[in-house]
């Protein structure tokens, strides 16, 4: 009865509503804008090289401005910082959909304002995972990460394969401008939040700098956290050894089209799905550490499979599995995150976390797309999964396996 009342007023929640509902519609519009940036690139160039560079890009403000948004997120009125960021990503999308339609649209344009655009959606995902805790119970968290990350998955169930449809009917101008109109909704969504303040209130008149070093002592002061940032790091460097050419492969070397690409991505989010589904019944029987662990054997049978695929649905297959785990992990992840770091220094952990995990990723993805060039891509499958054999065995012998 206890958890119904909880589920109950967790729905009732005005705030939780906002976010989820802005998370809802920002994440299909994503759903377009992931699909269609990468095949507008290969039709510009033709390069693995220049795809998996758009891919390094957008994990760029992981690395450069993660501890700064941190800080920021942490010193300033959260609610002031989503609805500028999200203003922010409503011009960077408006630039990208007016030079395609005036048919202006180069390499360097998406560079710099996917740049742009990733740098603020980085920002205000960190101030959205930061605010959580102030609007729901303790006792709420992990039910609202499975729901946010249950809708997410939804749509990344569904979007790919609109985005597919969309491009191969109309345009990458229209799939695009379906981002920009999310974008909107979620601007306006934003001007409605109301968030309580912090529990505990800064001494602003601290340097920056100060309050960045803050956040970084925290993190690695806190063992519990500590180890699993770190092996994502590990697990990221594997994954961007596949992202960024995976498109690349499906479509230069399987034959796949855009339709058959969305509809590939739209089988993926079924892992997540699924896994977001179970994960509340998963947690009552195994600890967050045995989940965390386990959810690494996933990743193996997904890189394994992966290596043999000789269809694009047994990409999606693959993509599936390992989705199913990461959904696992992350919302694993967040969870921890958020119960064991104080609220008033949840931006900067965030922030340095996500910049510590995100290190390896653009130079996996630049690896990748050079080696797309001269080599097979399937040794880079092979490779991934070595690394995630090796991620698994460190952690079943690790402390972390039972401490949480």
């Amino acid at each position: 009865m206890k958890a119904v009342a909880s589920e109950l007023s967790l729905v009732k929640n005005r705030n939780f509503l906002l976010l989820w509902g802005s998370s809802t519609i920002s994440s299909f519009g994503m759903q377009m804008y992931s699909i269609a940036i990468p095949l507008l690139i290969y039709d510009l160039s033709k390069s693995a090289l220049a795809m998996s560079m758009m891919r390094a890009i957008e994990f760029f403000p992981n690395i450069f401005l993660g501890m700064l948004a941190g800080a920021l997120v942490d010193r300033l009125n959260r609610k002031t910082m989503m609805v500028w960021t999200s203003f922010i990503q409503v011009i960077s999308m408006f630039g990208i959909v007016m030079l395609l339609l005036t048919n202006h649209i180069e390499l360097w344009h998406l560079y710099i304002l996917g740049f742009i655009l990733s740098s603020a959606g980085y920002t205000f995902g960190n101030a959205n995972h930061s605010v959580l805790p102030q609007i729901v119970s303790k006792d709420q968290l992990t039910s609202a990460n499975a729901k946010l990350s249950f809708i997410d998955t939804l749509i990344r169930m569904i979007g790919p394969g609109v985005a597919g449809v969309l491009i191969a009917v109309f345009s990458y101008t229209s799939t695009l401008t379906i981002y920009l109109i999310c974008l909107l909704i979620m601007y306006v969504f934003m001007q409605f939040l109301n968030v309580p303040p912090t529990a505990k209130r800064e001494d602003t008149s601290h340097s920056i700098w100060k309050e960045m070093k803050e956040g970084i002592v925290e993190l690695f002061n806190n063992k519990i956290l500590l180890t699993p940032t770190i092996a994502v790091l590990f697990s990221n460097f594997a994954s961007s050894l596949v992202i960024g050419v995976l498109i690349f492969f499906a479509t230069d070397q399987i034959g796949a089209d855009s339709k058959q690409v969305g509809f590939m991505f739209t089988i993926s989010a079924v892992g997540g799905l699924i896994g977001a589904s179970l994960i509340s019944r998963i947690r009552k029987r195994f600890g967050r550490g045995v989940i965390y662990t386990y959810s690494l054997v996933f990743d193996i049978l997904s890189m394994c499979l992966l290596l043999f695929a000789q269809t694009w649905w047994t990409i999606g297959i693959s993509l599936a599995i390992r989705t199913f785990s990461t959904t696992l992990s992350n919302i694993v992840y967040f969870t921890i995150r958020q119960e064991f770091t104080p609220n008033h220094l949840l931006g900067r952990v965030a922030g340095t976390s996500s910049m510590l995990m995100k290190l390896t990723l653009p130079l996996g993805l630049f690896i990748a797309g050079l080696w797309a060039e001269w080599f097979p891509i399937r040794i880079l499958f092979f490779i991934s999964m070595c690394i995630f054999i090796v991620l698994f065995v460190r952690l079943f012998f690790h402390p972390f396996k039972k401490l949480v």
